[in-house]
Formats: structure tokens, sequence, C-alpha cells
């Protein structure tokens, strides 16, 4: 399995990104797929994920902002990221088991 991310970029604070992430490899629709987040000198945090019956969940922080979604068909996972604020400037990294994509970066800045 290989993860590739991309859709990040700057955006001012209350902008709108969508992030992607392509998954080559078999059996896609039946992982749980996760979008993380690392600041430099942190820890690696789970933003949101969703699971092979699309069932979803995220951080508190981020509820009602983004959405995390998927489609089978093209081995993509998305999150819809809404009304961003200076706080959500991470890189982003897609995650399936323990396979990482290369990350994306976001930044939300004026």
């Amino acid at each position: 399995v290989q993860l590739v991310e991309s859709g990040g970029g700057l955006v001012q604070p209350g902008g709108s990104l969508r992030l992607s992430c392509v998954v080559s490899g078999s059996f896609f629709s039946i992982y749980t797929v996760g979008w993380y987040r690392q600041a430099p000198g942190k820890q690696r945090e789970l933003v949101a994920a969703i699971d092979r019956e699309r069932t979803t969940n995220y951080i508190d922080s981020v509820k009602g902002r983004f959405t995390i979604s998927r489609d089978n068909t093209k081995n993509s996972v998305y999150l819809q990221m809404n009304n961003l604020k200076p706080e959500n400037t991470d890189i982003y990294y897609c995650n399936i088991e323990r396979t990482w994509g290369q990350g994306t970066q976001v930044t939300v800045s004026s």
C-alpha cells in the first residue's frame, strides 16, 4: 500500500482547502483511513477517520468544520476543511494501519 496526499497550501483564516489521499494497492475499501496532523516538535495527532462502513470520527476542535469522505471507486479519501484557523497550520498525513503518506503542508495565515 502506498499513500499520496495533495491539496495543501496557504489559505487565509476562514478559507477552505480540500486534501486528497490516493491509495495504491488492493482492497482499499476494507481499510479504515485516517488523517493526522503534526506540528514541529509535536506528536502526530489524529484529526479524522473513516472506516469501511463510512462511519466517521473527528477531534472536537474540527467538528462542524472538517468533513472526511471516501470514494472507493477512486481509491481515495478526502478531507474538506472549512473555516480554517491559524491553529490548523500543520503538516497533514494520510494513514492506513502502519503506512503513511509523505504529508501535505497546510498553512493558515493572513
